[in-house]
């Protein structure tokens, strides 16, 4: 199962014109995100609004993660202040996986945000979150927090683009995005063998665990293959629902 590092900003003094700070505001876009990854068995650890960004990175860099994920909002120079508009998506030009994630996920926001010509994405030499972590990272700057109509735009759409993120790494690893629903209890039914707990919603994918028999599990999503995205006993993956009823 891919894992992640999951970075909002933890910049409370930028300030939205609107109301808010931009650590206020990533953070409820990470918070949306996380019945998406869990429905998705993606799974993620997170950083700490008290923390910083040298912290941000050296959590990332102290794990096995596939992908750093960084969600900030951005703010116009300050001759400029309110004027510019936009997603901008930054990765590190000399790591292919940093770019085909950067584009997977311009190409998703352009669903989303109002203006689709003003989504981009863009290499960088400076943002240390992209450029310091030793998995393929992104920062995303989801639109200018200082413009109205972007600053407002963002709080509107929290849970859109909360769903476009997860959409996005999706599709990076290869897995069918799964519409999450409400957590439901499960009873694993096998008539007596243990159910296998896969990495995918396959039965070719790779073997995480097993639950015995008669166990409940919490369902998170469920498949168009009809494979559940369950959590037992604090591990994560996917199971056949032919196998587990729900109650």
């Amino acid at each position: 199962m891919p894992i992640i590092y999951l970075s909002p900003s933890t910049q409370e003094y930028n300030l939205f014109v609107n109301g808010g700070n931009e650590e206020e505001v990533m953070n409820q876009i990470a918070d949306a995100m996380v019945p998406y990854l869990r429905a998705n068995g993606i799974r993620y650890s997170r950083n700490s609004p008290s923390g910083n960004v040298s912290a941000s990175i050296a959590q990332s860099n102290a794990g096995n993660y596939d992908l750093h994920v960084a969600i900030h909002s951005n703010a116009s120079p300050e001759n400029r202040a309110g004027q510019l508009q936009g997603t901008d998506i930054y990765y590190q030009a000399t790591n292919w996986r940093s770019k085909h994630f950067a584009d997977i996920l311009a190409n998703n926001f352009k669903n989303i945000y109002p203006n689709p010509n003003m989504v981009d994405t863009r290499t960088t030499t400076s943002l240390s979150e992209v450029l310091r972590t030793r998995a393929p990272a992104v920062l995303i700057e989801v639109a200018y927090h200082d413009n109205p109509e972007d600053a407002a735009w963002i709080k509107e759409n929290i849970d859109a683009i909360a769903r476009t993120i997860v959409l996005s790494i999706t599709e990076y690893f290869g897995l069918p995005f799964i519409q999450p629903g409400p957590a439901k209890t499960g009873t694993v039914n096998t008539g007596g063998p243990s159910l296998l707990i896969r990495d995918r919603p396959n039965t070719g994918s790779t073997v995480l665990g097993r639950i015995p028999n008669g166990a409940q599990v919490t369902v998170y999503g469920i498949s168009p293959t009809y494979w559940f995205s369950i959590g037992y006993n604090g591990s994560y993956g996917f199971v056949s629902g032919d196998f587990v009823d729900i109650s």
